[in-house]
């Protein structure tokens, strides 16, 4: 019991920070999960949100505008990475200074744009935290707009999450700069740190931080069918483990608004949808000739149990299984009761007969499947 408990521990609070997490109903504001929710961290570079913030404000009341230039300071250009490298006297735009700051996160760009905007960063962190008051962040304290390392700047999950719904709510004319993928500057592609933008399907922001006194921090922002909510993770131990956490935080968020929301059930949905594209416009992709696969990890008497195999299969596995759909699958011929089969289907080859031996090794029982009509099967996903 002892060793159980101190492993549990182990799983929810990840070293050399302090772990927090905290998932909100962006809807209804109903709080989905907690866990030391006002516990104060160091931000690190979701710091950056509150600088877009009042980038933004200042776009709206005429202040600023997109196409404005910034000029580097010897300061700003003196700033560790990540950053643009930009050097004393260099320029670039006021759009794509928050291009360089959502997606490369960059360090020298955040602290020239507060020295145009307040005359110096320090100035610029005053105002940040007065406006952080606005928004009902008591607990957080600005000292910089990158978010390097300052004793003094500190926040909490819970804080950041009433950051990222005033972003959602007041500026939601720029909130599409957040998912940008990628941006290219004087040659160089920069891509974005928030990898669930490709991974978590329906995420649309916000952004990630690290510094090694906070862990590995991320805010993030995902809507599903028009209900949104949002989580915050403090306290990572990887960029990896920090977005599986929240990956699995989102899913419990969604399971408690509405399970169809949840991750394997809304991915078999889409997967559906897009099938049912293919079959109308009898077009096939390159892609579904190779998903053909799927692997079988149990049958029970009731459909929930299957569920329930299935989702900790995907959680075993998640590298292998997540591109995957739920589906269970009721067995009626010759049995004298339905027997639901737990399958994850829309797999390759290799990832079926690749997951299958993961399970095995984690007491999973694992067939891999052979879909011989693999779109049919796609379509008739959605009466489950």
């Amino acid at each position: 019991m002892v060793v159980a408990a101190s492993l549990l521990i182990a799983i929810h609070q990840p070293a050399a920070a302090k772990y927090a997490s905290f998932v909100i109903d962006a809807n209804s504001g109903r709080v989905l999960y907690e866990v030391n929710a006002d516990t104060r961290n160091y931000p690190a570079s979701l710091t950056k949100m509150m600088t877009l913030y009042l980038v933004f404000d200042a776009i709206e009341k005429g202040a600023l505008s997109l196409d404005d230039s910034i000029v580097f300071s010897a300061r700003a250009a003196r700033q560790p990475s990540a950053k643009l490298g930009l050097k004393k006297g260099e320029s670039l735009t006021v759009e794509q200074a928050i291009l360089a700051i959502v997606t490369k996160s960059a360090n020298d760009v955040a602290s020239a744009i507060a020295e145009k905007m307040a005359g110096s960063e320090r100035n610029f962190a005053l105002k940040m935290t007065a406006q952080g008051r606005k928004l009902g962040m008591s607990n957080t304290t600005f000292r910089n707009a990158s978010g390097l390392p300052h004793r003094g700047q500190l926040s909490t999950a819970r804080d950041m999450s009433k950051l990222a719904l005033g972003l959602l709510r007041d500026f939601p004319q720029y909130y599409h700069y957040f998912s940008t993928a990628n941006f290219s500057f004087h040659g160089q592609n920069h891509s974005n740190h928030n990898k669930l933008l490709k991974s978590y399907q329906g995420t649309d922001g916000i952004k990630t931080g690290y510094i090694r006194a906070s862990g590995f921090n991320l805010v993030a922002s995902v809507e599903r069918n028009e209900r949104r909510i949002i989580g915050v993770v403090f306290g990572g131990r990887s960029s990896r483990s920090r977005n599986a956490l929240m990956s699995k935080l989102l899913d419990k968020g969604f399971s408690k608004i509405d399970p169809a929301l949840a991750n394997a059930n809304y991915l078999l949905k889409n997967k559906t949808a897009s099938a049912n594209r293919a079959r109308k416009s009898g077009k096939r992709t390159v892609a579904s000739l190779k998903v053909r696969w799927g692997i079988q990890v149990g049958a029970y008497k009731t459909t929930q149990p299957a569920y329930s195999i299935a989702q900790k299969a995907v959680e075993k596995a998640p590298d292998l299984l997540m591109d995957g759909y739920i589906k269970v699958v009721p067995l009626t011929k010759g049995v004298r009761r339905p027997v639901y089969r737990a399958r994850i289907l829309g797999l390759s080859k290799r990832q079926a007969y690749r997951a299958c031996r993961v399970l095995k090794r984690r007491k999973i029982n694992c067939m891999e499947l052979r879909m011989k009509k693999e779109l049919q099967q796609l379509a008739e996903a959605g009466s489950n």
